[in-house]
């Protein structure tokens, strides 16, 4: 289960990097993003949620 919650939290930064340099560039975030996002915090957060329940 760590590594799985550190595979989502690597993934979360990697498109968070894409994030940023997409406003670097000066283009818009497209909507759909932030549920990309929403839903990669959402792993992470149901991640530890179960972890911590199991342990």
């Amino acid at each position: 289960m760590l590594y799985f919650l550190i595979v989502v939290a690597v993934l979360l930064l990697a498109y968070a990097a894409v994030l940023v340099n997409f406003v670097r560039r000066g283009r818009k975030v497209p909507p759909v993003a932030y549920l990309v996002l929403a839903a990669l915090n959402g792993l992470i957060l149901a991640g530890v949620l179960a972890w911590a329940v199991a342990r």
